[in-house]
């Protein structure tokens, strides 16, 4: 599957405005009566040209050029009309409701405005103009084909569709430009896990060492536990997984993700207690399935608020705390639990919640430099508005609680994790004990250059290890979640290819990294370096692991944008 990036970068290549606007669709996504577009009014400083929308349908469905188009086809090739074709009817599968609400959210309104700005009505005035992309958007989604290019133009509210080349043209100038970087960076990580790997062939008997995907011996059963944290006035509902061993396991808590529940990580919880870890899975209120369902519903126009950047880490701490109470007294828990012995995995606001009880503080002299008007404006990263919304607790009562370490967590893996402002290099710098970061390289929230890569480089700790899924997206190592109305299911390509394949790489790397450093069991070190992840790496996600590229290397690499890579 194209990346978001890979899509601009070709897009960019070509020069061409349509396939621009096809590469930007899949952000954006109401469902009334529009007025047809008749005609696209595309602009170059005092230059302006104009294609009917019916001439461009006849060319997509039937292959006929008009007199209109005849004189676009002058500079283009061939393969590139083929091409414009394709993309004026590849459909982009979303899920309209969601897609309606999405472009209610900040986050939403925010793309769509700096979309806007090159796709206008006729007036040229913004606010209608922003009204108008989000109504044809939103409507085109809801076609039975999907959303499709064509079909916006065809829903767009307004007789005439207006299109700045110039701004279109330095879009994709930008965009193309931060691929180039981004794929400088992977490139970077996987010459040096091949280096890595070279270094340690020698020495690693990889041929003799068992296969880590395998079910362990220890049987297990699942419970649950709800509890109201009356202090917060909150209502955590968590599973717990406890193996039948001996002496008291260490604790393994996994954090999921907005939008997500305990189920997405059933397939990892299980693999661990079968090795004889326990296991616990809170449902984090505020930004689990039941938040997206309110989302979808209209009963909130929020993702999740900034509260939850405090509320999810105190979640954490407050269910090992009960379960310290239960491993005293409980007959069912009592003594079966090692409560100093704690690891934490955290996928993508997970990813955020591990590395906060890691010791990782929120940085808001950070973020009031990386917020600003003009560093947002320029920004494509999307999980930088996310982590802006943490200014909004500044003179709260939250705001006197941003130290979130818990001195129970002795190592943690964050998989695409945001990291970049609301950490920045001066708190992921007092981060200390051992921590894996796992980067996907098609990850279009949390981009992996900005969020992953350059954010391993600041961490303090000398036992850290950066895992590259090349061709994995931000969804890839979610697993399939319990049947219910609130999960919303995500069409193949927003996943990418073979999902099941990441959740393997997914226990086949948690296992040796949680016995090593939350265990304490060091025959598992050797399963922690490039050489191994070489070994179990395959088509079509590559696995690469590196311990080491500092910000010299990485300076070199993105040169004179290096900077620029945290806006």
């Amino acid at each position: 599957m194209k990346s978001f990036f890979g899509n601009l970068t070709s897009a960019l290549g070509r020069r061409s405005l349509l396939l621009v606007i096809a590469v930007l669709l899949p952000i954006f996504g109401i469902n009334h009566a529009a007025l047809a577009a008749e005609r696209v009014y595309a602009s170059y400083s005092v230059l302006e040209r104009s294609i009917s929308v019916s001439d461009l349908e006849n060319y997509a469905r039937k292959g006929v050029v008009s007199e209109d188009l005849a004189v676009y086809t002058q500079y283009l090739q061939p393969e590139q009309l083929t091409e414009l074709r394709q993309v004026l009817l590849s459909p982009i599968k979303v899920n309209a409701v969601a897609v309606s609400q999405f472009l209610y959210t900040p986050q939403g309104e925010f793309f769509l405005r700096r979309l806007a700005q090159v796709i206008r009505t006729q007036s040229g005035k913004e606010e209608p103009g922003f009204l108008a992309l989000r109504s044809g958007l939103i409507l085109a989604s809801s076609e039975p084909e999907g959303l499709t290019l064509l079909n916006l133009l065809r829903k767009y509210p307004s007789p005439n569709i207006n299109i700045d080349i110039s701004r279109t043209l330095g879009i994709a100038a930008e965009l193309g430009k931060l691929v180039n970087e981004t794929d400088k960076a992977i490139i970077a990580v996987s010459q040096q896990s091949e280096a890595e790997a070279s270094n340690l062939q020698k020495t690693v008997n990889l041929a003799r060492m068992p296969d880590l995907k395998r079910k362990g011996r220890f049987p297990w059963k699942q419970y649950s536990l709800k509890q109201l944290d009356t202090v917060r006035g909150r209502f955590i509902a968590t599973d717990v997984y406890l193996p039948s061993v001996q002496a008291p396991a260490p604790v393994i808590v996994i954090s999921h993700g907005i939008g997500t529940d305990s189920s997405n990580f059933t397939y990892l919880a299980s693999h661990l207690a079968s090795h004889g870890f326990v296991v616990v899975l809170p449902n984090h209120p505020g930004s689990d399935t039941k938040q997206l369902s309110s989302l979808l519903g209209g009963r909130t126009n929020e993702v999740a608020e900034a509260k939850e950047f405090i509320e999810r880490p105190l979640d954490v701490k407050y269910i090992l705390d009960h379960l310290e109470r239960l491993n005293q007294s409980d007959p069912l828990y009592k003594g079966r639990m090692n409560m100093q012995q704690v690891g934490v995995f955290g996928q993508s606001f997970g990813g955020y919640t591990a590395l906060a009880l890691a010791g990782a503080k929120l940085n808001f002299e950070e973020l009031q430099q990386d917020c600003n008007q003009q560093a947002l404006k320029d920004t494509w990263n999307v999980s930088l508005l996310l982590q802006c919304r943490v200014l909004d607790l500044a003179g709260t009562k939250y705001a006197q609680q941003y130290d979130l370490h818990d001195k129970r967590v002795k190592s943690v893996i964050a998989v695409n994790p945001i990291s970049s402002s609301i950490f920045g290099e001066e708190s992921l710098s007092q981060v200390s004990i051992p921590v894996m970061i796992v980067a996907s390289s098609d990850d279009t929230v949390a981009p992996a250059v900005y969020e992953q890569i350059l954010p391993f480089s600041w961490i303090g700790s000398s036992e850290k290890y950066l895992v590259m899924l090349k061709g994995g997206t931000h969804f890839s190592v979610i697993g399939n979640g319990k049947t219910s109305e609130r999960q919303l299911a995500l069409p193949s390509e927003v996943i990418g290819d073979d999902p099941a394949q990441a959740r393997r790489y997914m226990q086949s790397l948690t296992l040796p990294f949680f016995e090593s450093y939350t265990a304490g069991t060091s025959k598992y070190l050797p399963y922690l370096n490039a050489a191994y992840a070489k070994k179990i790496s395959s088509q079509p996600i590559r696995l690469s692991l590196i311990q080491t590229l500092n910000i010299t290397d990485l300076a070199q690499v993105l040169g004179d944008n290096f900077r620029k890579f945290k806006r």
